[in-house]
């Protein structure tokens, strides 16, 4: 949707600077022409078509930044995890993704911890198609007491994958992203990873949640 409206503003943009640039050059017919009328048709066509131009960027910019990220518009899992323990406070989590993709970590801790990225748009965004996203971030070992947190080994491992753009990045750099962005925040979730067994990630438009599963 994005990329189509981009490509839209761009072909027009590029025809009314072609118009703009044409005026310009266009010769005097008769002794009424006057330079100034050229020059204003000049300007009406290079500005509106740098406009719609820049318009073009913005939109080709914000469907480059959500490649990656997964529309949120009900509950859903977002990853499942198996869990087995390999020694006192350390485990090892494989992670399967929506799209096949496999991944193992391993970790120190009582627990899993899991958290993510949310993204809500305004409602004018929605007119665009482009609805409240998610992008897993991060998984780690949590220590049930806060004395092993402090003192104990820790383990962190990203759960981002790389994207051409980022949006949170953009609109932290960018004020004009906040007429667009209505809000982003960080959501976690973390269960206890002290025996075998199998989770879901599940997220919903107030955030991350977890739930035991059965294994098929």
């Amino acid at each position: 949707m994005l990329q189509l409206l981009a490509l839209s503003f761009a072909l027009f943009g590029v025809v009314l600077l072609t118009i703009g640039v044409r005026a310009l050059r266009r010769r005097p017919i008769g002794v009424r022409a006057r330079l100034g009328r050229r020059l204003f048709s000049c300007a009406v066509g290079c500005v509106s078509g740098v406009l719609l131009l820049g318009i073009a960027a913005l939109c080709l910019t914000i469907a480059l930044g959500v490649q990656g990220y997964r529309a949120l518009t009900h509950e859903q899992v977002a990853v499942y995890v198996d869990v087995a323990p390999t020694g006192p406070q350390s485990f090892e989590a494989e992670f399967l993704f929506p799209d096949g993709r496999r991944a193992r970590f391993r970790l120190h801790g009582d627990e899993i911890y899991v958290d993510a990225h949310i993204l809500k748009w305004k409602p004018i965004a929605n007119l665009l198609g482009l609805h409240t996203a998610y992008e897993l971030d991060r998984v780690a070992g949590r220590y049930a007491k806060l004395q092993d947190e402090r003192l104990r080994p820790r383990s962190v491992h990203s759960l981002a994958e790389p994207k051409p753009v980022d949006v949170f990045d953009l609109h932290r750099r960018f004020p004009p992203f906040s007429l667009l962005v209505d809000t982003e925040y960080g959501s976690a979730t973390f269960i206890v990873a002290d025996r075998p067994a199998s989770y879901e990630v599940r997220v919903s438009t107030t955030g991350l949640l977890v739930r035991r599963r059965s294994k098929l």
